[in-house]
């Protein structure tokens, strides 16, 4: 169903020009204005707006010279920000009047709607503001000139590289060349080009007034770029509270441009979203989401709802998905994701752990946590899963294969049954979500992260340790080697080597060749070892948050563990002589 198929329709006359203003949901709800971008028409919110229509009065109108509405004439001069406000306010005035709006923007629809919630005559008219992959011009301006009056090399470089992705806008001011390129070829191509680069899926969008939509909308550049960015105003303060929606994946504007906005909108949340640029298209089901989150919050005159832990800018309404989350690490980072905002599901193979999981991850931050059970090493239960949570949850974000089974005994003592014991849960379960939600993660096509818990046992040999080496250095290889080949999909993989950690892996942990009383002895010792080492799960959460930010491809933790890491670089035969010793168990 396209917009048009089920919105109402009216026309409203501004400045010269006469606006296409679709309508959805009731009017008596609150009103969301939904404001495209460039080269977009209003259908760019096609598939937001039908989700957002059951709880609000969704309003989509066609900028000035794009899709139904008319065009200026003359075209110089037509398209400036003091014009494309009185729009706003003309739009706002027929859908709402008397009432103030929640107004959302997408690229030139952001760049514009931070016009209208800084000036002063818009004031009151605006309850709230989401901005979406679209700086004010007077912000950039003003972020330009502090980085050209005091230039440090970071500063240098965070010009060099926003002026790179910024080609397009020189392009854009050239005459009349951009008008043929839209008008012919690549108009043609524009759609095929959003399919491959940014995985926009097919539909109502783009729409046949195309080239003519792309050509009128380089006078946005031509009558706005340069005389903003050479004279900056010095009020562009927000007079509603903002929120920030930031695509990680955003070829055309840099995360740093973002840096001090806190000084133009002191009431400011942020999100990030691993995506690309047309996340109104690719994304829709998240933005609805927090455009209804947000909203409601504002009109309920509570804060705006944001997560408050150290990476929630970077994790907040994310979907992480946890195995062995029962306890010990995997319980840990899923704690650590919920505090940052993300919404988890908690996997492991007892239900009433992961149920405990999912209830404290509520508990500390988690927009959403569920809980769901599973034995990694069935590939048929995995891909039940995988199934189930694409379908009830949605694609995941990050995924956590944490899940894995302590085993320890010489190789001659270790059986057959024992090797595919510890296969199937550490091996094969990393294999079995890597494949799976991995999979699910390239066909969306917007990116993601995967932590595999390798160990430091995957780089330090050991005689008392074969079985449980073996398993955890091939899931280094593993992660390696998925590491390359995702690297092209923005797919980040990392192995986490933590070490001696205090987690009760060790009390569970299968001793080969010793009967059941030696083999209990043995793991009261080495869990005492592990206690009196003492150290604690949540320190290795936050190396797997930090790995995912940093996109680190191995993460040895503990001091030993990265000690281990340095000798298997440099000098491997001390590992080698240190591995014939005899362990004191």
């Amino acid at each position: 169903m396209t917009v048009l198929d089920g919105a109402r329709e009216r026309w409203v006359h501004t400045g010269g020009v006469e606006l296409c203003v679709a309508e959805l949901g009731d009017p008596h709800q609150p009103t969301v204005v939904l404001v495209h971008g460039y080269p977009d028409s209003k259908e760019v919110w096609s598939e937001v707006a039908n989700r957002l229509a059951d709880r609000f009065h969704v309003v989509l109108y066609d900028v000035r010279g794009h899709g139904r509405s008319t065009a200026p004439s003359p075209l110089r001069g037509g398209f400036t920000l003091e014009k494309l406000t009185d729009d706003f306010l003309a739009v706002a005035e027929a859908v709402s009047p008397g009432r103030p709006v929640h107004l959302v923007g997408h690229d030139w629809g952001s760049v514009q709607s931070w016009e209208f919630v800084t000036v002063k005559r818009t004031e009151g008219r605006i309850a709230s503001f989401t901005s979406m992959s679209g700086p004010s011009l007077d912000h950039f301006g003003h972020w330009i000139n502090r980085r050209l009056r005091r230039p440090t090399p970071r500063r240098v470089g965070q010009l060099l590289g926003q002026g790179a992705k910024s080609w397009y806008v020189y392009l854009l001011h050239t005459p009349v060349l951009p008008e043929l390129a839209w008008r012919g070829p690549l108009g043609k191509r524009w759609p095929g080009i959003l399919r491959r680069v940014e995985k926009v899926p097919g539909g109502d969008y783009p729409t046949p007034s195309l080239p003519s939509d792309a050509a009128h909308g380089a006078w946005l550049y031509r009558d706005n770029v340069r005389p903003r960015l050479r004279r900056p105003r010095d009020d562009a303060y927000a007079h509603a509270p903002v929120q920030l929606i930031t695509p990680l994946g955003d070829a055309f504007l840099s995360e740093r441009l973002y840096d001090d906005l806190e000084l133009w909108a002191p009431r400011l949340t942020r999100r990030t979203l691993p995506a690309k640029h047309w996340v109104p298209r690719t994304r829709p089901d998240r933005l609805a989401e927090w455009i209804t989150e947000f909203v409601t919050a504002v009109d309920g005159g509570r804060p705006e709802a944001a997560a408050s832990g150290k990476y929630a800018d970077r994790f907040g309404g994310q979907l992480v998905l946890v195995t062995g989350a029962g306890n010990g690490i995997g319980r840990a980072t899923a704690f650590a994701f919920a505090e940052a905002g993300a919404r988890v599901v908690a996997v492991d193979r007892d239900a009433e752990a992961a149920a405990r999981t999912a209830e404290l991850c509520r508990l500390v931050g988690a927009p959403a946590a569920w809980a769901e059970t599973v034995d990694v090493s069935d590939e048929q239960a995995m891909e039940k899963l995988a199934d189930k949570v694409a379908a009830e949850y949605g694609v995941v974000d990050v995924l956590v294969n944490n899940a894995g089974i302590g085993m320890s005994g010489s190789f001659f003592d270790t059986t057959p049954e024992d090797w595919k014991k510890v296969l199937d849960v550490n091996l094969w379960g990393v294999i079995h979500g890597c494949r799976l939600f991995g999979r699910q993660m390239a066909e969306r096509g917007q990116g993601g992260h995967i932590v595999n818990t390798a160990s430091a046992a995957a780089f330090q040999p050991s005689r008392a340790l074969p079985a449980y080496s073996t398993s955890k250095a091939a899931v280094l290889m593993l992660s390696e080697c998925l590491r390359a080949e995702l690297a092209g999909q923005e797919i980040g993989v990392t192995a986490v080597c933590p070490g001696l950690v205090n987690t009760n892996i060790t009390s569970t942990a299968h001793f080969a060749g010793v009967d059941a009383d030696e083999e209990k002895r043995r793991q009261r010792r080495t869990a005492r070892l592990y206690g009196l080492r003492n150290y604690p799960p949540e320190k290795v959460a936050d190396a797997v948050l930090e790995a995912v930010v940093r996109n680190r491809a191995v993460v040895p933790v503990t001091p030993e563990a990265r000690g281990a890491h340095l000798l298997s670089r440099f000098v491997p035969g001390a590992l080698r002589r240190l591995a014939r010793v005899k362990p004191p168990l």
